[in-house]
């Protein structure tokens, strides 16, 4: 009989799983590449499409799929057009009563994904007219794609979601890039600050809507990395952002959790002050830049560990046995306050066995809770 997922990742994240665990490794790249490239899927899961080899695995499946039930809306007088400038290029051109932006995207033979070539912030005008965008933005659910994506994935997991990301990182990763993005918050700091007020208001006026919602598992979509984000400007913005949506999502009896996987060593000192329930993928050593016991020490007994296992074990450079070792000791370290999964997820090139022998030794532990 197969397992009720969306029941465990619940009872394990609320507190009632009577010391259970849950086992959530993400495939999402494995998969992705290997339909891009028109790759067939090893056996026993050729022709199976991606839930059906959770399903095969007999894991758990984190549905950031819900995601698509919250809509981004833009004010009506805000136009977006595009044009195909050539082959692979393609120009957008956001027009809005305060201005306008520009962004170029490229096609590449590597990737679902597009290249940017011109991002939409380019200027101090652009970045105004990026806040007036979110001052003017609102948000609406959409309640059939949920009764969709429960039909078809519901069992896998809890309904999950990720915010989008505050301040610094939005700067960064959607609007700027990494080195103009720091240039900006050392020159336009005025301009900076009105934007990542306007995107807190708009993040606002999205938690209404997640916590009038059924989804109650919360992540937000940082991607936090302490040498882009040192702890001078991880104390001035993002701290307090990450502490205003705890306040409000707890308030409505929401789980939450963020999304740090790049180094971390430098603001693990921060977790317990964030608010936050637990801390998504970050990455232990030999891959990231913290061994298991340091992360353990800022964690403490309050928060949880959502993944765990660097993704590097699971390709043939390291034996199985490292593998099964590492798994043994972040369940000692962590659990019951543990979703175990891949920090921060398996590569195109890693071994699905290898996730089903975790499978095994996740299952083998739960046993003794068995009633």
């Amino acid at each position: 009989m197969s397992t009720d997922w969306s029941t465990l990742h619940r009872q394990v994240v609320f507190g009632e799983a009577n010391g259970k665990i849950i086992w959530q490794p993400r495939i999402l790249a494995w998969y992705k590449d290997k339909v891009f490239f028109d790759e067939p899927f090893p056996a026993p899961f050729t022709g199976m499409n991606l839930y059906e080899i959770y399903r095969e695995l007999d894991c758990s499946h984190r549905l950031y799929e819900y995601n698509q039930c919250f809509r981004r809306v833009e004010h009506p007088s805000v136009e977006i057009t595009q044009r195909q400038l050539n082959e692979p290029d393609i120009m957008t051109i956001i027009k809005t009563p305060v201005g306008e932006q520009v962004k170029v995207e490229r096609r590449v033979p590597s990737s679902w994904y597009m290249q940017e070539i011109k991002r939409e912030v380019t200027t101090e005008d652009e970045l105004r007219v990026a806040a007036w965008r979110e001052e003017n933005s609102t948000w609406e659910w959409d309640q059939e794609r949920f009764d969709e994506l429960q039909a078809e994935v519901g069992d896998l997991g809890a309904p999950t979601m990720y915010m989008p990301r505050m301040n610094v990182q939005s700067l960064y990763i959607n609007e700027m890039g990494v080195e103009a993005g720091v240039y900006a918050i050392l020159d336009w700091t005025d301009t900076v600050e009105a934007y990542f007020r306007a995107l807190e208001e708009s993040h606002d006026r999205l938690i209404d809507v997640i916590n009038a919602s059924p989804i109650d598992i919360i992540n937000f979509g940082e991607n936090v990395h302490a040498h882009t984000l040192p702890p001078k400007w991880f104390e001035k913005y993002h701290l307090p952002a990450c502490q205003h949506r705890c306040e409000r999502l707890h308030a409505a009896g929401k789980f939450c959790s963020s999304h740090w996987d790049g180094d971390t060593a430098p603001l693990l000192k921060y977790a317990k002050e964030t608010g936050l329930d637990g801390i998504e993928a970050i990455t232990p050593q030999p891959q990231g830049d913290v061994t298991l016991e340091q992360v353990k020490a800022a964690l403490g007994d309050e928060l949880f560990l959502l993944d765990g296992i660097p993704a590097v074990y699971f390709d043939d450079v390291f034996s199985p046995d490292t593998l099964i070792e590492c798994t043994h000791k972040v369940i000692d370290l962590f659990a019951p306050k543990l979703v175990l999964g891949i920090s921060d997820e398996i590569s195109s090139t890693g071994d699905l066995a290898r996730v089903r022998l975790v499978a095994g030794l996740v299952e083998e532990y739960n046993e003794q809770f068995a009633p």
